[in-house]
């Protein structure tokens, strides 16, 4: 396995020269990228949102508005067929998804049915897959009462449409704010995610995506005050509507609607001339000019309302006819009010009231601080796991180093080429991959000491080294794999992003182990011509210890079960501290701004008077405030009223860095995700490790696993560590590890049991932990000291995150050794579930332990 052909040895370095490639463009200069030739990758990692700033907003369609307005589209079409049609009809009315009329004349039943059939037509649609839908159904329950209903694949494709509509609509909203490099997409059957980086103001992103539009000219009904009509009752046709004064002025609105935004071709903000206050002059397309100028020569001096969503900005009286086809609206704008609505007629109304159900912004200055904070955190670690291995392996340990340093350029360039967004998860996910990228390279050194304790020469234990390691090596990556690949279909957000490194970075691992390292190794061998193995700094560990790990397993159960037992009484009894990913509410952190003193018990009672239930204010930096809110009994709209009230107390003496408000649907879905994600993963482990070895270690393997999972539950719970999404990432990543710890020991269980079929198994137990104890020992001890790095200088969001993993390394080690192997012994496993033909020379007792 240490002989290169040139082609492999081309192979492998073209494979580091185009990561490297691949990977420049995030050291370079944008003056250095712009020089480079056209041929060369100048696209960087991308930053997620929790990096550079910037906003994420899930919008939610709201359905029922879209079924209300179809159910008074199919109203009308009623009302003007029948009247069309001169048929007499009594009773038209909607409810639900219903609308029924009752024909007055039984004779003209028949006419009735021939004349609505058109309701009942298919209509075409691409957007279902079906060709047709059928949007209506129709029902006669007694002679001449019709009833039609809104069918499934009616909504649905009503739904869909909309949808397609909105996203249209908001990506020339978000376009027209100058923004780079916005991500607007659909999500599901009903939602649209935007992700806006490096926003400066994220309300004023809010305020544009929250409003619907939908702009109409209408006349002012002057026949009865207009509090007249309030007290009373207004005549037919007419609506009580608002202005946006403060206090609002009330109108008596015509229903019918003269003019729409659809007629509008462009709307700018300007000046009024006369006044010099900001205005929004618009120009209307030919049938829009043609209905304006009618519609204002037949009501010259009366006044018309200029209406957006339902709200009165204005209502001028018509002095003259206004044939032009273009005109301007005023009331009490701002410059950027004036320019927002401006942006908003351009882009056109949406089809349907968009609500936010997921925010999550992080100001510029955080991102800032998370970036630096990262960069620090991500050095210190490489720094760490070199001089572990230096210290371990010696010259050995200088080539692991330059292994694991192409593994994690390897890992940037995959990132960078497929355009994946680095969140602060996934640095995290690139820490944890270098700490446990050590293993690999830890159980091979491991193996070939193994061999040359035997008496074999240094090249042939080489050799062997790899070869017997390649199972091992593959088995554990591949559970852990299992593990990132759930948590990236069954996750969200940036717990996508740590999946995504997780996972390139097991596979970049296997391939640097395999190929490179393997390589290095070659070409030391070719030009030192050693004459034994190199020896590390210090020798961590006796490579003879006899520890006997089976003497304490009553004892190891029987702390297990009663921690076991009491975490779960904890969790029934104890409320656990549910981030809002979980529970709904708004997160908000805020920084006091320059000689303001943060004031934990002033910005509480400020809050307390605003009646917003639950509040929590916790203090932490640098004059940081974390700010709780619980959630509303008002659903998603509350959730946002919230944080504009919190913004507009605060506003003047914090600035706010980082907002995530999470509505009761996306939390729940959330929640249950979760759940799922942790069980798929568990038990897509235990069916590949049962299809690898035998049902005792599949069935151990899993209930070592679940041991983690409520022993990482008990952590929460018992230190009221905040609970999210991100944990839900440190206990899937604490399945993977705890697995692939697990694998480890199994297989060499495994392979000793194939060896000494004499041996009892509590022996064989015991003599395989001794084997793989020093590869524990290294690749736990550089595990943790890559977290303790991340915990000390990767900055507060992901503190509770590192805290979560460092137990987590602590309790999947112990298990491993005291939980999953002992297990064994209780299942009565017998070396003739492995029955193959004994090595020649194998007598089964063991001359000399090996170890892994």
């Amino acid at each position: 396995m240490l002989y290169f052909s040139r082609w492999k040895t081309i192979s492998i370095w073209l494979v580091v020269l185009i990561g490297i490639i691949a990977a420049a463009p995030n050291v370079l200069s944008q003056a250095t990228l712009n020089s480079l030739p056209n041929w060369m990758p100048k696209s960087p990692m991308t930053l997620g949102l929790d990096l550079q700033g910037g906003s994420h907003i899930l919008l939610q369609i709201d359905q029922q508005d879209l079924i209300n307005d179809r159910l008074e589209v199919v109203r009308d079409d009623i009302r003007t067929l029948l009247r069309d049609a001169r048929i007499g009809y009594t009773g038209l009315t909607g409810s639900g998804q219903t609308v029924q009329v009752r024909i007055r004349d039984a004779e003209q039943v028949a006419a009735a049915r021939t004349a609505l059939a058109s309701l009942t037509q298919p209509v075409s649609s691409g957007l279902l897959g079906t060709g047709v839908v059928t949007e209506l159904s129709f029902s006669e329950p007694e002679p001449g009462l019709f009833r039609y209903e809104l069918t499934p694949e009616g909504i649905s494709y009503r739904t869909s449409s909309a949808l397609s509509q909105s996203i249209e609509v908001v990506s020339r909203r978000v376009n027209e704010l100058g923004t780079t490099e916005p991500i607007i997409q659909r999500q599901g059957s009903d939602r649209i995610l935007v992700q806006v980086p490096g926003l400066q103001d994220p309300q004023r992103l809010k305020d544009i995506l929250g409003q619907t539009a939908k702009l109409t000219f209408q006349m002012v009904d002057q026949s009865m005050p207009v509090e007249e009509a309030i007290n009373g009752r207004p005549p037919a046709g007419t609506t009580i509507m608002y202005s946006t004064d403060d206090p609002p002025v009330p109108y008596l609105i015509e229903n019918r609607v003269i003019v729409s935004g659809e007629n509008l071709v462009d709307a700018q903000a300007s000046f009024d001339q006369r006044t010099n206050e900001p205005v929004v002059s618009f120009r209307f397309d030919n049938q829009g000019a043609t209905r304006f100028g009618q519609a204002t020569q037949q009501n010259v001096g009366r006044l018309f309302a200029i209406i957006l969503d339902n709200e009165v900005i204005s209502a001028p009286q018509i002095r003259e006819p206004i044939l032009g086809g273009s005109g301007q609206i005023s009331g009490n704008f701002t410059v950027q009010s004036a320019n927002d609505l401006a942006v908003l007629l351009r882009a056109g109304a949406l089809p349907a009231d968009l609500t936010i159900v997921e925010e999550r912004t992080v100001g510029p200055s955080l991102g800032a601080d998370s970036i630096e904070a990262g960069q620090v955190a991500s050095i210190i670690s490489c720094v760490i796991v070199l001089v572990f291995l230096l210290f371990a392996y010696g010259q050995l340990g200088i080539i692991a180093a330059i292994g694991i340093t192409a593994n994690v350029i390897l890992m940037i360039a995959v990132l960078s080429v497929l355009g994946a967004t680095l969140t602060l998860p996934g640095i995290a996910g690139i820490v944890l991959t270098i700490g446990m990228a050590v293993d690999s390279n830890v159980i091979i050194y491991e193996r070939v000491r193994e061999e040359r304790r035997q008496g074999r020469s240094i090249i042939s234990s080489l050799d062997s080294g790899f070869k017997q390691a390649t199972s091992t090596i593959v088995d554990a990556n591949l559970t852990t794999l299992i593990a990132a690949v759930i948590l990236f279909y069954l996750g969200s957000g940036p717990v996508r992003g740590f999946a995504v490194t997780l996972a390139i970075g097991i596979v970049t691992t296997v391939f640097t182990a395999f190929t490179l390292t393997r390589w290095l190794i070659a070409v030391w061998l070719r030009y030192t011509r050693p004459t034994d193995m190199p020896r590390g700094l210090v020798n961590y560990i006796p490579f003879d210890t006899k520890i006997p790990f089976m003497s304490f397993r009553k004892i190891a159960f029987a702390f297990s079960a009663f921690a076991s037992v009491a975490t779960v009484v904890l969790f029934m009894t104890v409320n656990m501290n549910l981030g809002i990913d979980f529970r709904g509410g708004s997160l908000i952190e805020v920084q006091a701004k320059q000689g303001v003193t943060a004031d934990v018990a002033d910005v509480r009672a400020r809050l307390e008077e605003l009646n917003l239930g639950e509040i929590q204010v916790q203090e932490f930096g640098n004059g940081e405030l974390m700010i709780r809110i619980g959630s509303q009994q008002g659903g998603d709209s509350a959730e946002q009223s919230v944080v504009n009230l919190v913004r507009g107390e605060l506003e003047a003496d914090y600035e706010f860095r980082r907002t995530e408000v999470v509505g009761p649907t996306v939390s729940s879905e959330l929640a249950r995700n979760g759940v799922i994600g942790i069980t798929v993963a568990m038990l897509a482990m235990m069916v590949y490790i049962w299809f690898r070895f035998e049902w005792q270690f599949a069935v151990g393997a899993i209930v070592s696993t679940l041991h983690d999972v409520i022993m990482m539950m008990g952590l929460y719970v018992l230190t009221g560590l905040e609970f999210n999404l991100t944990s839900i990432a440190a206990v899937l990543t604490i399945v993977g590890y705890s697995i692939n710890d697990t694998v480890v020991v199994y297989d060499r269980m495994r392979e000793n049991l194939r060896k000494y079929k004499k041996m009892s198994i509590s022996e064989l137990i015991n003599m395989s932990l001794n084997q793989t104890l020093s590869r524990t020992i290294l690749t736990g001890l550089t595990t943790i000291g890559a977290l303790i790095a991340l915990y000390l200088f990767g900055g507060e969001v992901i503190s509770s995150f590192t805290v979560a993993m460092l137990f987590g390394i602590l309790i999947g080690t112990y298990s491993s050794l005291f939980v999953a192997a002992p297990l064994l012994i209780l299942f009565r496993l017998r070396a003739d579930a492995f029955e193959t033909e004994k090595p020649e020379g194998q007598k089964g007792v063991p001359a000399t332990p090996s170890r892994a």
